[in-house]
């Protein structure tokens, strides 16, 4: 109680530059209308004291929040345990932190925790949205749009049916999946490799169609490479690479090279033909994908995969969102329409080491 009240009040702002308490509003506030020598003593004035606005009620003036909510369509367990959630939001909190903003992360277990995050959303605690890792079949773009919340996804919009969700004009930040997953298996295919098998990732996100069908368009190219016993679905974790590599083993004991959906799979493919006696590469060539440091450096061997720039999508996603944000303001103070949005596809890159 005591170190609350000792607080400095915008009053004793006000006070000590000599000007009224209106004037340091606009200027604590961003406001336009004061003159830079009376901006100067507010400033010196709010130094000198250690005064920090009080957020509720400069919301109430500014109608800003300075608060981004990033919500990531996965539970805890997946979003703590997977290092592409650790890059991406540290990509993100990088750039709101150099534009005063805060990061409010939001997790969704299962399906009650739609509409917890909905309702959050709608209540008016946040400027804006990041939103990321969603599924085919998941409401939350639809939830988000009611909500009103300007907002940009990480991965390519794909919610099939829900026509809520369905806007062309939808800002979205992606990596090229597709032609990435190409470069890799025709990597594979220029080794001289033609058993080439793929461990999917999740198929009820974009991502992993994307790369499937990056696959799918690389072994057209290669006559009487094409076995559909070779693809073998899996959900972009270690124990479910684990699992596909297994099954494909089964399926197919002669395979010569495997391209993985992403690093975790992949690491989950090498564990397995470690202990089914394959050497690799010699035996099984396998690629990965996203260049998560130090994951492919510390596999055994060493990873070949696909690099995409993790931290600069979340950065670039916050960027986005920032600018757009901005331009809403002015464009509401100017009462002009705002501009179409885009999506936004970043090209990706095959680091070779030792595994293939």
């Amino acid at each position: 109680m005591t170190e609350a009240a000792s607080r400095p009040t915008l009053e004793a702002v006000a006070a000590r530059a000599g000007v009224s308490r209106a004037t340091v509003s606009r200027v604590v506030n961003g406001g336009d209308g004061v003159r830079e020598p009376l901006a100067e003593r507010v400033r010196r004035a709010v130094e000198e004291l250690g005064y920090v606005p009080n957020q509720a009620a400069r919301s109430l003036v500014t109608r800003r929040h300075d608060a981004v909510a990033v919500v990531i369509a996965e539970p805890e367990a997946r979003v703590f345990a997977d290092p592409f959630f650790a890059l991406q939001l540290r990509g993100i909190s990088k750039e709101l932190t150099a534009h005063d903003n805060q990061l409010v992360l939001l997790l969704t277990e299962g399906r009650a925790d739609h509409a917890r995050v909905a309702r959050y959303l709608a209540g008016g605690h946040v400027d804006g949205a990041l939103v990321f890792s969603l599924h085919l079949d998941d409401p939350l773009p639809g939830l988000i749009r009611d909500a009103g919340v300007p907002t940009v996804f990480g991965g390519r919009p794909g919610w099939g049916e829900d026509t809520r969700a369905a806007d062309p004009g939808v800002v979205y930040v992606d990596c090229d999946n597709r032609g990435g997953a190409r470069a890799a298996v025709r990597h594979l295919l220029g080794l001289g490799r033609r058993r080439v098998a793929h461990l999917t990732g999740a198929l009820d996100q974009t991502s992993a169609v994307d790369r499937l069908d990056g696959y799918r368009d690389a072994m057209a190219e290669a006559p009487g490479a094409g076995d559909p016993r070779l693809v073998v679905e899996s959900d972009f974790t270690p124990s479910g690479g684990e699992r596909a590599m297994r099954e494909l083993l089964e399926r197919c004991p002669d395979v010569d090279a495997v391209f993985a959906a992403n690093d975790l799979t992949a690491l989950g493919a090498l564990r397995v033909l470690r202990e089914s006696g394959r050497r690799v590469p010699e035996d099984v060539a396998v690629i990965g994908f996203d260049d998560m440091l130090p994951v492919t450096e510390q596999a055994d061997p060493p990873l070949t995969t696909v690099r995409q720039d993790i931290e600069g999508m979340g950065r670039l996603m916050a960027r986005l969102l920032l600018r757009g944000l901005a331009g809403g303001r002015e464009r509401a103070a100017a009462g002009a329409a705002g501009a179409p949005a885009a999506g936004t596809i970043l090209p990706t890159t095959l680091i070779r080491r030792a595994s293939a």
